[in-house]
C-alpha cells in the first residue's frame, strides 16, 4: 500500500467504509482492516536497515486532541518499501508533501521539521507536547534521591496559566540552562500529567530544551548542549512576543543584590567571581568571592589552614577587603568542590546573618550562608563567559581601584584579623553552645526540669529538659534503623539483601506454572535467561480497565528473578511484588522477604500479625484508578506492614544528673525518612553530620551544644522487676543545622 498525503480533514477525504478509532479500542488480535487512527507525529527515528537488509522506519503518534482515550501515544513501525515512502514524507510534528526533487537531491537537503506548540491553557493529561514559556520560578539542578540531576521550573505564557515542570537527566548539561527569572524556555516532547487538579510537566522519551535570555532586545541565542536542533524565524517571533509580554506581566527582577547593598537578615541572589575555596568540614565548604563592590559591614573571615585554601594567595590578599567568605552546606558541598577558581557564579537565596565576635561582643559582623536544601530556588549556577551579566561584571571589576579598596576606615586590617581570626566556629558557637540545636514542636507551656529532679520523681510523667548529649548508641548510625509493628509493638532488624536473594533463588528453582499465566486483571510474559542456569522468569503486568498502564505507573508481579534482576526492573516499574506459582494460583513469598518493592524501598510485613489473603485480592485495587500505595496493597493482601523507624539511646547530662533516653522516631527528629536512609549515601552523610553537631567527637562536656527536649518516663517489666525508662518525643533537630 503506497503512502498517500492528503489535504483537508481526513473524515471527508478517506474512503467512507473506514471507521476512526481511539487508542483504547485497539486490542491485540482484533481485526483493524477497516479502521484508521488519527494523530500527530511527535517523534520520528532515522530510516535504517535491519540485519537482513529490510528498511525500517519508526514514528510515535500522539492521539488527536478531541480523543477521549486515556492512552495518548502509540509506536508505529514500517518495513520495506512502505518504510522508505514514509521516511520521505513524515516529519516530527507534521506530515509533509513529497516534493519533485530527485532522490539524490533529497539526500543532500536537510529538512527542518515544523513543530506545533501548545499554549499552557490547552494542556491535557497524558499528552506529550511542545511548548514555550517564560520562567517564573526555578531551582538550579541538584542531585535527586537517585543518580540523576533534577531541576524544577515553573513557566507561564500569554494565557496567564502556569505549569510546573520536574525535569530529570543523568547528564547535567542536558537540563535547561536557566540563569534567572524571566528567561524563555522551549521544551520539546514534554509529558503532561494531572496531579491535584493541576497540570504538571515531566521529562519523557526524546525530551529536549532550549533556553533564551528573557531581556527585551537581547540577542536571541539558544543555550543548549545539543549540537543539532532546529530554530525557525517564526519561533524567533514567538520569543520576542513572549519577552515583551513577560516584561509587562512578570516580575523578572529577582532578589538580586551587590555586596555593597548587603544588610543583615537578607536573602538574595549574588552574581560574583570565585577567587578561593577550601573544605571546612564534611558538611560545609568555603567559597571566597567578590563582585567589585564592598560590603558596608565587617564580614566574617572563616579560619582554614593556608595549605587547604585553593586560589591565588597574592590576589586573595590584594582583594582582602572586597572578598566575602560564604559557607555552603549539605547538598551544595559536592558542587562547590567542583567549582573552578576564577569562574563566575550566580548564588541563589544566599542568606546574611548578623553576629557578634565572641572576644568583643560590642563588635558585630555579617555572616554569609548558603543553607542546605533547594527551598526558594537555593543553589549555585556557573555562568559562561559570554553571559551578558558576566560581561557587565567583568567590565566593572576592571574599573575598580584596588589601592583605594585596601584602605579600611574604621579599623586596621591587623585589628580586623584579630577580631575575625576565629570566626569559622562563631556561628557554630552561637547556635550550638548558647542556643539549642533542637526545637520543640508542642507543649511550649512546660517549664524546664532538672535531670536529678526527674530521676527522683514518680512515673509516668512528661518533662521539658535542657541537657547535653554525652554519648549515643549505636555509633554506626545505619544500625539505628529498625522495623516496627504498631500492632504487636515488636521490633526487628532490617533483613539483609543476601537473605532476600537466597529466597528468590530458591523460588527460581521451580519453573513458572503456565496454567496461572494471564487473567482478566494481569497479562503474563515469560523469558528464558541467557546464562547457564536455564531459568525462566515470569512477569505479570497488572492491568486497569483491562488496559496496561505506563511502566512508571505499573505494578508487576515477578517470579523466578534474582535480586539483581528485580532491582533492574524496579528502576523501570512503579511497584514489584515477588511471587511464586502453585498449581492453582500465584502466591506471595514468605514474609521473611519483602512483600513489595517500590524503587529502592522494600516493604515488609509482620509474620505474627498478618493474615495473608490470596493474590487475587489485588484485582479489587486494579478495578479502581490504582495509585498502588503500599498501605492499600498491604490492606487487600491481609498484611500488617512493618514501619521503618530510628531507635537510638541518648545519654543526656545537664550538670545535675544524667539519664538514658530512647529516641523512637520515623522521620520527625532528624527530618529524614528512616525508610530511605539505608539506600541513600547522601542521607547517611546528612545523619552523620547532624550527630556530629549534636555530639561532636572528642569534645568536653562543657563545650557540647545544648539540646532542648521533651521526655516522658514510663515503666517496663523485666521479669518480676520494673525498670524506669525515658523516651524523647515532640522534638526535632533545628532547621538551620540540617
Amino acid at each position: 500500500m503506497p503512502v498517500q498525503v492528503i489535504d483537508g480533514a481526513p473524515e471527508t477525504l478517506l474512503p467512507s467504509h473506514l471507521q476512526k478509532v481511539d487508542l483504547k479500542y485497539l486490542q491485540w488480535g482484533c481485526d483493524q482492516a477497516n479502521k484508521y487512527f488519527q494523530g500527530t507525529v511527535i517523534l520520528s527515528y532515522p530510516l535504517t536497515k535491519l540485519v537482513n537488509g529490510t528498511e525500517f522506519f519508526k514514528i510515535v503518534l500522539q492521539e488527536s486532541e478531541n480523543s477521549c482515550s486515556k492512552t495518548s501515544t502509540i509506536n508505529v513501525l514500517f518495513f520495506g518499501r512502505l518504510a522508505d515512502d514514509c521516511g520521505k514524507v513524515v516529519h516530527q510534528g507534521i506530515y509533509t508533501k513529497p516534493s519533485t526533487v530527485t532522490a539524490s537531491e533529497t539526500a543532500s537537503m536537510p529538512v527542518a521539521p515544523k513543530y506545533t506548540y501548545t499554549p499552557l491553557n490547552h494542556l491535557k493529561d497524558g499528552t506529550i507536547v511542545n511548548l514555550y514559556g517564560a520562567v517564573k520560578f526555578f531551582k538550579p539542578p541538584y542531585i535527586s534521591k537517585g543518580t540523576d540531576y533534577c531541576s524544577v521550573v515553573t513557566i507561564v505564557d500569554q494565557s496567564n496559566v502556569k505549569l510546573t515542570c520536574t525535569l530529570f537527566n543523568g547528564n547535567l548539561d542536558a537540563l535547561p540552562k536557566i540563569y534567572k527569572i524571566g528567561d524563555i524556555v522551549r521544551f520539546h516532547r514534554i509529558k503532561i500529567r494531572e496531579y491535584n487538579k493541576q497540570m504538571q510537566g515531566i521529562t519523557g522519551i526524546g525530551f529536549a530544551s532550549l533556553t533564551f535570555d528573557g531581556t527585551v532586545g537581547a540577542p536571541i541565542v539558544p543555550r543548549t548542549s545539543s549540537k543539532s536542533y532546529s530554530f525557525t524565524e517564526e519561533e524567533q517571533k514567538t520569543i520576542e512576543e513572549l519577552r515583551t509580554w513577560a516584561a509587562s506581566n512578570l516580575s523578572v527582577c529577582g532578589p538580586t543584590a551587590k555586596l555593597s547593598d548587603v544588610q543583615p537578615m537578607l536573602f538574595f541572589d549574588l552574581t560574583c567571581q570565585l577567587v578561593g575555596k577550601a573544605e571546612v568540614d564534611g558538611s560545609s565548604f568555603l567559597l571566597k568571592v567578590w563582585d567589585g563592590t564592598k560590603c558596608p559591614h565587617p564580614s566574617w573571615k572563616v579560619l582554614v589552614e593556608e595549605s587547604d585554601l585553593e586560589g591565588d594567595k597574592v590576589l586573595i590578599h590584594q582583594l582582602r577587603n572586597l572578598i566575602v567568605d560564604i559557607l555552603v552546606y549539605d547538598n551544595h558541598v559536592k558542587l562547590a568542590k567542583s567549582l573552578k577558581v576564577g569562574s563566575f557564579l550566580r548564588i541563589y537565596s544566599l542568606h546574611t546573618k548578623q553576629a557578634s565576635a565572641e572576644n568583643q561582643p560590642e563588635v558585630s559582623y555579617v555572616e554569609f550562608h548558603l543553607h542546605g536544601g533547594t527551598c526558594y530556588g537555593r543553589g549555585i549556577r556557573v555562568l559562561p563567559e559570554n553571559n551578558p551579566d558576566v560581561k557587565e561584571l567583568k567590565a566593572f571589576m576592571d574599573s575598580v581601584n584596588l589601592t583605594e579598596s585596601q584602605n579600611v576606615e574604621s579599623m586596621s586590617s591587623m585589628e580586623l584579623d584579630g577580631i575575625f581570626s576565629n570566626l569559622s566556629y562563631q556561628s557554630y558557637s552561637q547556635r550550638c553552645q548558647q542556643l539549642s540545636v533542637t526545637v520543640l514542636t508542642d507543649h511550649q507551656h512546660l517549664d524546664d526540669t532538672a535531670l536529678n529532679t526527674i530521676l527522683n520523681s514518680s512515673v509516668p510523667q512528661q518533662y521539658r529538659i535542657r541537657a547535653k548529649l554525652r554519648t549515643f548508641k549505636p555509633q554506626k548510625l545505619y544500625q539505628s534503623v529498625k522495623l516496627y509493628c504498631s500492632k504487636c509493638n515488636s521490633l526487628q532488624e532490617v533483613p539483609d539483601g543476601d537473605d532476600f536473594d537466597l529466597i528468590l533463588r530458591d523460588c527460581a528453582a521451580s519453573a513458572p506454572n503456565p496454567e496461572v499465566h494471564n487473567s482478566l486483571w494481569y497479562d503474563s510474559e515469560v523469558w528464558d535467561t541467557e546464562n547457564q542456569e536455564q531459568r525462566k522468569i515470569a512477569v505479570h503486568f497488572v492491568k486497569h480497565d483491562e488496559l496496561l498502564q505506563e511502566p512508571e505507573d505499573t505494578l508487576i508481579m515477578v517470579q523466578g528473578g534474582t535480586l539483581k534482576e528485580i532491582r533492574k526492573l524496579s528502576r523501570r516499574f512503579k511497584c514489584i511484588i515477588p511471587v511464586r506459582s502453585t498449581k492453582e494460583d500465584l502466591e506471595l513469598l514468605d514474609l521473611s522477604a519483602p512483600f513489595l518493592l517500590q524503587g529502592k524501598i522494600w516493604h515488609y510485613g509482620c509474620k505474627q500479625c498478618s493474615n495473608q489473603k490470596t493474590i487475587q485480592s489485588l484485582s479489587s485495587l486494579a478495578e479502581e484508578e490504582p495509585s498502588w500505595e503500599p498501605t492499600e496493597i498491604a490492606r487487600v493482601l491481609g498484611i500488617e506492614p512493618l514501619q521503618y523507624v530510628f531507635v537510638m539511646k541518648f545519654t543526656l547530662d545537664d550538670g545535675t544528673g544524667a539519664l538514658d533516653a530512647y529516641l523512637f522516631d520515623y522521620e520527625k527528629f532528624f527530618q529524614i525518612p528512616a525508610s530511605e536512609v539505608l539506600t541513600s549515601s547522601l542521607l547517611q552523610e546528612k545523619m552523620e553530620m547532624i550527630m556530629n553537631i549534636l555530639c561532636p567527637p572528642g569534645t568536653k562536656l562543657d563545650d557540647l551544644p545544648w539540646l532542648e527536649c521533651f521526655i516522658r518516663s514510663y515503666n517496663v517489666k523485666d521479669g518480676m522487676e520494673q525498670q524506669v525508662c525515658y523516651q524523647i518525643f515532640d522534638t526535632m533537630v533545628a532547621e538551620d543545622i540540617i
